[in-house]
């Protein structure tokens, strides 16, 4: 288990979602990145949720709307990552996944790509 502080994860996300290729992150608006912990109770256990309409399915974002939101929870990639190495790269593939399902791609779909 690795564990680091909330600031020092934040800058991690930050630095793994901007080394990220341009073809991949090209076209997200309007998302929300949040690091929490998922509730020790709480079923699956996730490492990211995206919430929101993936852009297969919207039509044009109006004044006002809310951004859609990646979930990222920290507690669960913490404890299933044995170095930092590992956590980085539990970030990003997590962030890859939910990048996916905004743009539309379900869970076989990313399964194929390797993004799960």
């Amino acid at each position: 288990m690795v564990e680091m502080s909330d600031d020092d994860f934040e800058r991690m996300v930050a630095e793994v979602f901007d080394a990220l290729p341009d073809g991949m992150v090209r076209g997200v608006e309007n998302v929300a990145i949040l690091i929490e912990n998922q509730p020790l109770g709480e079923r699956p256990r996730l490492f990211g949720l995206y919430s929101g309409r993936p852009l297969t399915t919207r039509g044009v974002y109006g004044f006002g709307e809310l951004p859609d939101r990646i979930t990222l929870y920290k507690n669960n990639m913490q404890a299933h990552s044995a170095d930092l190495d590992a956590l980085r790269t539990r970030v990003r593939i997590t962030l890859v996944h939910e990048i996916g399902h905004y743009f539309g791609l379900d869970d076989a779909r990313l399964r194929e790509l390797g993004w799960a």
